[in-house]
């Protein structure tokens, strides 16, 4: 028996297989306007991948369409974002006790026990500080790609200050800074500082037990990872797969406990 996880969020869409314990697939996408359609897409092009088809595999939804997923009848159940990357982190590495998700939209740090079981959680979903979102918008106002703002941190020589808290404010310092010469890697290695201290901040509130793992789109920034690591005063510890499906999977391993056994 196949199980599956279908993450949709606010930007990307994910989707992964499982077969006994083992990944057999994943895929990663960004999102269409409609959460069924983008669930539909990217497991269509997971099961084309695979050469399978979706009738003998079970599947469960994480992410912000997940209710939709059930309803449209994509999905049989859906399980909590919280939930879904606590159990992905988990059962990929059982040393795990805390893991700090930032996705496109939100962020979370979540507690969890020797068991895997949730203990505490908290979370950002008010404000686009300290989400994926915030990079975004900095790095449009920078003119490069989401994709080389990480990197930049590691050739600046003075990294500058970004003070505001609000993403809007922020984006209006870095077009200023812009606008009296500064370098854009200072500038870029500015912002991914002012993201990490926005996530310690909120790591603050829950505390942050060893071991720690990071996850979302987020822990692809290089830069982000680095300074976090820093003020954390801590090695993230490597999950060994893309840090931005671990919360389809976790999703897929929910199924595989209820109908396929543990």
């Amino acid at each position: 028996m196949l199980f599956a996880g279908t993450d949709v969020g606010s930007l990307t869409a994910q989707a992964v297989i499982i077969e006994d314990n083992k990944v057999i697939g994943w895929k990663n996408m960004r999102v269409l306007p409609n959460p069924v359609e983008s669930a539909k897409k990217v497991m269509g092009e997971l099961l084309d991948e695979l050469g399978l088809s979706k009738n003998n595999i079970i599947t469960f939804s994480t992410g912000y369409g997940r209710e939709k997923l059930v309803e449209a009848g994509f999905a049989k159940e859906h399980v909590s974002e919280i939930s879904c990357h606590a159990k992905g982190a988990f059962w990929l590495n059982p040393t795990v006790r805390t893991v700090i998700d930032i996705g496109g939209q939100d962020a979370k740090v979540i507690r969890i026990d020797e068991k895997g079981k949730l203990v505490n959680f908290v979370m950002n979903d008010k404000c686009a500080a300290g989400t994926g979102r915030f990079l975004e918008i900095q790095a449009r106002a920078l003119g490069i790609k989401l994709e080389e703002l990480g990197e930049m941190t590691f050739i600046s020589k003075n990294p500058i200050e970004i003070t505001a808290r609000c993403s809007i404010f922020a984006e209006t310092e870095v077009l200023h800074f812009l606008q009296r010469g500064f370098p854009k890697e200072d500038i870029a290695a500015g912002v991914n500082r002012s993201m990490a201290q926005r996530i310690y901040y909120l790591a603050r509130r829950v505390g942050v037990e060893r071991e720690v793992a990071l996850t979302g789109g987020v822990a692809k920034n290089r830069g982000v990872k680095w300074e976090l690591e820093k003020i954390l005063n801590i090695r993230f510890i490597d999950l060994g797969m893309d840090p931005q499906i671990i919360g389809a999977l976790g999703a897929a391993i929910f199924a595989k406990e209820k109908y396929g056994g543990k």
